[in-house]
């Protein structure tokens, strides 16, 4: 009954706590609903013929159908007027979990889309500035180059740069298929992206091992490292990352679910953090991996981390976040109000 009790607690604790979060995908954090009513909007047609099969049709089977959910999502969202109702909601579903802000990845518009970059920055910037107004959570953007699509990442600086004109965009990141596309390959545009003062992230070291990140490191110079987990398997890295505190994006269910880890173990966050790694915590795509941010963080608990070190994650993700320095010392003065006034409203004596 006790350990029920302290649960319960923590539970609270971390719904109520103000947070940030740095790494999702725009397009993964849609749920199954939201993307059920863009595409009959658009008239198109899903695998399914109800809601409630999309919904089952949504639940994540494996790598390969969560690939071809998301590849259906992508090709769902199309106008202005998607992009818009795609950020409102994602600050909503933020603003729910008390996430203050968040920085959030998305992908360059195609011309499959009918879309130009201009008009789809001006869609974000319409879906950020009407999501804060209704639910007091705020976005900025990461203009993701995609690994599997090199052609593009000219067009995605680009993109980046318009928005970053615009106080939209924050950085330059490096997402998509890990294996077989080496950073190598983007330390030109990566080189640009920081000349005109671009932060630059890139996911690195979840499908393949410490080479990705070590190469991440030594020819796009990131600041962040998506992921990161598999740093482990080289103590030279390990070192490396402690020395230089490069923050890495840590999503648990994310790596359950794609079997990076072993579901029956528990996450490798504990090794990173006790062997001095700047930690994050993060949901990647929310809704296709049944998780959100209270859910890491519960996860996280439910492995025997305190709330001290769960704090601090929150404290971590907060530093490692792209955000000017006075709005940080802004988010801080709150993060501090909260465990002067709120938590101790959250430590009455546990039952016998």
């Amino acid at each position: 009954m006790r350990m029920n009790y302290e649960m319960n607690q923590m539970s609270k604790r971390l719904r109520a706590m103000p947070k940030v979060e740095i790494h999702t995908h725009l397009i993964g954090t849609a749920d199954a609903e939201t993307i059920y009513r863009i595409a009959q909007r658009n008239r198109i047609a899903l695998p399914v013929s109800s809601l409630g099969e999309w919904k089952l049709f949504y639940e994540f089977r494996d790598f390969t159908h969560f690939i071809e959910v998301y590849s259906i999502a992508r090709q769902c969202v199309r106008t202005p007027d998607d992009y818009v109702f795609l950020v409102e909601q994602f600050l909503k579903h933020q603003a729910e979990q008390n996430i203050r802000y968040s920085e959030v990845h998305f992908g360059t518009a195609l011309a499959s889309d009918g879309l130009t970059d201009t008009e789809l920055l001006e869609a974000l910037s319409l879906g950020a500035t009407n999501g804060e107004a209704k639910y007091g959570s705020r976005v900025k953007f990461i203009a993701a180059i995609v690994r599997h699509s090199p052609d593009l990442q000219k067009q995605t600086l680009e993109c980046a740069l318009q928005g970053q004109d615009r106080g939209l965009v924050v950085g330059l990141g490096l997402a998509g298929q890990e294996k077989g596309y080496a950073p190598e390959a983007f330390a030109e545009t990566f080189a640009e992206a920081r000349r005109q003062g671009l932060r630059v992230v890139a996911h690195a070291g979840e499908v393949v091992g410490a080479e990705s990140i070590w190469a991440a490191l030594d020819h796009l110079k990131v600041e962040r490292i998506g992921h990161g987990v598999r740093c482990l398997e080289d103590d030279a890295l390990v070192q490396k990352l402690r020395d230089l505190q490069i923050p890495l994006e840590v999503s648990p269910q994310s790596n359950y679910c794609l079997g990076i880890v072993d579901r029956t173990q528990p996450h490798p966050i504990r090794q990173l953090m006790d062997a001095g790694l700047y930690c994050t915590l993060n949901s990647d795509d929310p809704p296709m991996f049944k998780t959100n941010l209270v859910h890491e963080y519960l996860t996280l608990a439910a492995q025997g981390f305190s709330w001290d070190e769960l704090w601090q994650l929150n404290l971590n993700t907060l530093e490692a976040s792209f955000l000017p320095e006075l709005e940080k010392n802004t988010y801080r003065q709150e993060w501090q109000a909260f465990l002067t006034h709120h938590l101790s409203n959250f430590s009455p004596a546990a039952p016998a």
